[in-house]
């Protein structure tokens, strides 16, 4: 999501800053399953034309969509809201209509985003799909197509035959969970040491660090209490990370952050957490703060 996206970014990178979303690498869009991502501009076609339908009937409705919102814009941007009313269709319907890589969005996570479009990525569906399995191999392998499939949003049979297509670039690996795949290019990568982790992090509500279901769940985070308060039936809360290790969930509710630890945690933990609560890029909020344990 576009505001956990910054959080996200901040996590990994140093010297983010609550304005890293008006960076023009970056693009906003719906990507998987519909869902706001943000993402870097060049892969835009990446994750939208590569979860193009395969029913006949999606993709004629993903092109009329696309048509109607190219036409009713006419190059300016406008409010969700105010064009599904104006083509007389609800504005969720909008969502179609990214699959052609042709739409982006500005979401602030308060208001109704703001749409435009913009020119088809060159780029066709099989090339895109590829580098989308790619990208789920690398960030969360070992994988399989079933999991690519769920993650993405498209049928098993599409995800089975883009894995069959990656083939000569796949390593089979056995995993406690089963057996799955890596990317061959990622094998150097995955049997080295790794390296030291910060001392601490907060990870959004959804970020792909724990983005998992089913047993991959129960592999994370073995203890059955901890997976419930993080892994809720509504809105995740973020992910405390302590020395890279998932150790309790935090929610905010404006200039307040309230952590909650599975552990008791040691003084030097308690000052790495609120170091790392204190400096999150939130817009109105830098220096202001206030961290709750609970």
């Amino acid at each position: 999501m576009p505001r956990a996206a910054v959080l996200s970014l901040h996590a990994r990178i140093e010297d983010v800053t609550g304005q890293v979303l008006d960076d023009p690498s970056l693009v906003q869009l719906r990507g998987p399953r519909y869902s706001a991502y943000v993402t870097a501009a060049e892969d835009r076609a990446v994750f939208t034309l590569g979860r193009w339908p395969e029913d006949e009937k999606a993709q004629a409705r993903a092109k009329l969509m696309a048509a109607r919102l190219a036409a009713h814009l006419d190059g300016r941007s406008e409010v969700y809201d105010e064009v599904g009313e104006a083509l007389g269709v609800n504005p969720n319907a909008l969502r179609y209509a990214t699959t052609t890589g042709t739409v982006l969005i500005r979401w602030d996570g308060a208001r109704a985003p703001l749409v435009w479009t913009v020119p088809a990525a060159e780029i066709d569906v099989a090339g895109a799909r590829a580098e989308l399995a790619r990208r789920y191999l690398h960030v969360f392998g070992p994988a399989t197509s079933r999991g690519f499939a769920k993650w993405a949003g498209v049928s098993d049979g599409a995800a089975t035959a883009v894995f069959m297509w990656l083939s000569a670039e796949l390593l089979d690996v056995r995993t406690p969970l089963g057996d799955a795949c890596v990317l061959a290019s990622d094998e150097d990568e995955l049997r080295a040491q790794p390296g030291s982790a910060a001392p601490a992090r907060l990870l959004p509500s959804g970020d792909a660090f724990y983005l998992f279901w089913g047993a991959d769940r129960q592999l994370m985070v073995p203890d059955a209490t901890a997976q419930a308060d993080l892994w809720t039936s509504r809105v995740w809360p973020g992910a405390v990370l302590l020395d890279g290790e998932l150790a309790g969930s935090w929610r905010r509710a404006r200039e307040t952050v309230k952590v909650h630890m599975w552990r008791e945690p040691t003084r030097a933990e308690r000052d790495a957490v609120e170091a790392e609560a204190t400096g999150l890029p939130i817009r109105g909020c830098e220096g202001q703060i206030r961290l709750v344990w609970e």
